[in-house]
């Protein structure tokens, strides 16, 4: 087998060879800053599990269908915390530090975020995200890989090198993630323990591990001593600061400390991921007598004191204009809570980003909840997240229209997300006026009209039943500028809800209708 081909083999099996004393190095990929843009970092942290977004952000201004979809689980409304960018959002109060960040106008709230055709496996979601592909399709590369890729075609021959020190990406945790699998080979760098990386960096001594396989495996013993190298610029940087900020004594916690040491210790990094898990909860999720308390409010907690420890260690290194961080999990929850204090795996859930350079506001609307919802019925998506991840890689990281739907395998639409000085995109928060979408009859039977005020360009939109499947886009074409209608044949759709989510340039809209 030759060994170009065998290492695509392992990339696209999913194989993470271990090297250095317990470091698992799934290969490295290297920056050259030159092309990709300035010293900006991304830092992803995965709420592993699928977050219930509608007990973390609370339509107040439906509050009354929020409670009685769920009685046993719903926050009481006079212990919501609030934020400045909207007076309809109440906000768990297990996340009062994120709300600082918030008051600060240093936090963004993405609502409703997922993608056609939900899948509610955690291992097939999961994928999707990291992939950026389509429900139907399996994709073996990353969406982070394939941008870290562009400018390293010749990846892994000669690197590292004196150009290019550092690693390009990495992961705090035992697996790496499928974000960071690139073209053909991985792109990044897991540290399996953060406390190996403090044995590291005050080069304490640590056991190797031995592999089998040897004559399959030579060729990647040779990358494992090119990249070897790594564990000493990593030593370097973390040697380099040794006054943070105060953290909690907590896993993800821990992570991004780590995080910001290697930052600020002069690591040209693009790239760490970090995880918080225990998301999945159908159970418990409350605590039985006290609803704002139980296993949510716990994680919840967690995320946002490491969130705010984090972004004032920042601060104090005087690194905060570089550093973006952005928040997601595989799905989210049903809009009914179940009878076992919990809720079951669902559709979209907001995402957050934080940082300097964010453009703090709410984007989207509350999701519209029925008066009677079904067990099945999910939170409507408003938001692709692969918009989300193009907007970033085009905001922050400066990558042209082109590349971006390269990296993203097509167009999606461009969100607002970050402001000043990046990549010089202003975004002006006035008060908009408000967007035409509307449908009629309402409810409808046999025949649907649909209006939208197009500002020219591409127009679409989505029909979704109640359990977030795409069923139809009815219209997907180029618009002139004015008021504009189609006609939906709608004899065949059987009875019950649905939603039409709208997308033109910036602006995006989602409605309910009911069929009878």
């Amino acid at each position: 087998m030759k060994r170009r081909h065998f290492l695509k083999n392992m990339a696209a099996g999913g194989i993470a060879p271990y090297f250095m004393g317990g470091l698992p190095l799934s290969a490295f990929g290297q920056l050259n800053e030159t092309a990709l843009g300035d010293d900006k970092v991304l830092v992803v942290i995965q709420m592993a599990g699928g977050n219930d977004g509608l007990n973390t952000l609370i339509p107040v201004d439906q509050y009354s269908r929020y409670q009685s979809a769920r009685k046993n689980i719903a926050i009481p409304e006079n212990k919501l915390l609030s934020i400045p960018q909207s007076d309809k959002i109440g906000i768990h109060p297990s996340l009062e530090k994120i709300t600082q960040l918030f008051e600060e106008g240093k936090g963004t709230i993405i609502q409703d975020v997922g993608y056609p055709d939900p899948d509610f496996s955690h291992f097939r979601s999961t994928d999707i995200w990291n992939t950026a592909s389509d429900s139907d399709k399996h994709v073996l590369s990353g969406w982070a890989g394939r941008y870290l890729s562009i400018e390293n075609p010749d990846y892994p021959n000669g690197y590292p090198n004196t150009n290019h020190p550092d690693p390009l990406s990495i992961q705090i945790g035992s697996v790496l993630n499928t974000s960071l699998q690139g073209p053909v080979y991985p792109m990044g760098m897991a540290i399996a323990d953060p406390n190996f990386f403090y044995e590291l960096i005050a080069e304490t001594p640590v056991a190797t591990t031995s592999t089998y396989a040897e004559k399959e495996l030579a060729f990647l013993k040779q990358v494992a001593n090119q990249t070897n190298q790594y564990s000493g610029v990593i030593r370097d940087a973390g040697q380099r600061i040794t006054n943070q900020s105060g953290y909690p004594d907590e896993s993800l916690a821990n992570q991004l400390k780590i995080v910001a040491k290697l930052i600020a210790g002069g690591l040209r990094t693009k790239f760490y991921f970090v995880q918080i898990g225990g998301f999945d909860t159908h159970d418990n999720q409350v605590q039985n007598g006290d609803v704002t308390k139980g296993e949510h409010a716990e994680l919840l907690q967690k995320l946002s004191e490491a969130v705010f420890a984090f972004t004032r260690d920042l601060e104090k290194q005087g690194i905060s204009e570089r550093v973006l961080t952005m928040t997601y999990s595989e799905f989210g929850r049903r809009i009914r809570s179940n009878a076992s204090l919990g809720t079951d795996h669902g559709a979209a859930a907001p995402m957050f980003l934080f940082g300097s350079h964010v453009n703090s506001k709410v984007f989207g609307e509350n999701p519209i909840l029925p008066d009677n919802p079904q067990t099945e019925d999910n939170v409507p998506m408003q938001y692709d997240f692969r918009s989300v991840y193009a907007s970033v890689l085009e905001r922050w990281f400066c990558l042209d229209t082109g590349s971006v739907s390269d990296v993203m395998l097509k167009p999606f639409q461009s969100l607002p997300l970050i402001q000043g000085g990046p990549c010089g995109f202003i975004t002006a928060n006035e008060p908009q006026p408000e967007i035409l979408f509307k449908a009629y009859p309402n409810p409808f039977e046999d025949f649907l009209t649909i209006e939208f005020e197009s500002k020219g360009g591409y127009n679409y939109v989505q029909v979704f039943n109640s359990r977030g499947q795409q069923i139809g886009s009815p219209v997907s074409a180029d618009y002139p500028k004015g008021l504009q209608n189609a006609v939906l044949k709608t004899s065949r759709w059987p009875k019950g809800m649905y939603f039409l989510r709208w997308q033109n340039a910036l602006e995006q809209k989602v409605i309910r209708i009911i069929k009878i």
